[in-house]
């Protein structure tokens, strides 16, 4: 079943507003995590760790971790499971992918230890990948180039300290162009997506202006989809004394 918009942003993007979940359901297990941790390896390379989940709702999200190498000195973060179900798309959004897995990329020095996680200015880009990847099935909606996610509403911050509160679905520019696209069978065709975190006047800036207008600030500052704290904020205004 398609699910209609609910508002257009002034830059005049489509918006869906999500207001209750569907009750829990448990997950029947990931249905093609082989296939998908072999395309992470033959892409990304080796997988160190896998966190998985205990009780999983609707999906079971597990999240794969790729360490830094000499030629790409980032983490990368992959999720599986996310494609498990096929997302819900809009009225108007037929044709889109329907299956998708999500990554975060993320310094080489990012604590990824068990005991690093009871901090949230630690845990917050698994949590973010997690909450994400089940949203879609949980609100039947789906995820594409260019939606953006509040972290709340209104949007606080993913952690104390962290000046993010929202992030936007981009595709993994950091990554070999193969990496986006798996085919599993005629009917099943998986996208990977980065998450990207924004800032407060980052998420303003794409809702006023849409999707292009931040990016093109983006791509003048240097913001790739790498995760890089404190990184500049694009979108805030600077006032300089004469």
């Amino acid at each position: 079943m398609s699910t209609p918009y609910d508002d257009v942003s002034p830059g005049g993007s489509p918006m869906l507003i999500h207001t209750r979940p569907s009750d829990f359901v448990p997950a029947a297990g990931e249905a093609c995590i082989e296939q998908i941790s072999a395309h992470i390896e033959q892409h990304l390379g080796p997988i160190s760790t896998v966190f998985h989940e205990i009780i999983s709702d609707a999906v079971h999200i597990d999240v794969h971790v790729v360490p830094a190498t000499e030629d790409f000195p980032h983490l990368r973060l992959v999720t599986s499971g996310m494609s498990d179900l096929p997302m819900t798309l809009s009225a108007g959004a037929e044709g889109f992918p329907r299956y998708m897995e999500l990554m975060v990329t993320l310094p080489a020095d990012w604590p990824l230890q068990q005991d690093a996680f009871e901090d949230e200015r630690h845990y917050w880009p698994i949590r973010l990948l997690k909450v994400l990847a089940r949203l879609p099935h949980k609100f039947d909606t789906w995820l594409g180039f260019g939606h953006t996610v509040p972290n709340g509403d209104p949007a606080q911050p993913f952690a104390p300290g962290v000046g993010f509160s929202g992030a936007i679905v981009l595709p993994p520019v950091t990554s070999p162009d193969d990496f986006s696209h798996l085919v599993i069978d005629d009917e099943k065709h998986i996208v990977f997506m980065s998450v990207v975190p924004l800032y407060p006047e980052e998420l303003a800036l794409k809702l006023k202006k849409g999707s292009d207008a931040l990016l093109d600030r983006f791509d003048a500052k240097g913001v790739s989809d790498i995760i890089e704290p404190g990184r500049v904020n694009v979108a805030k205004k600077r006032f300089w004394l004469f």
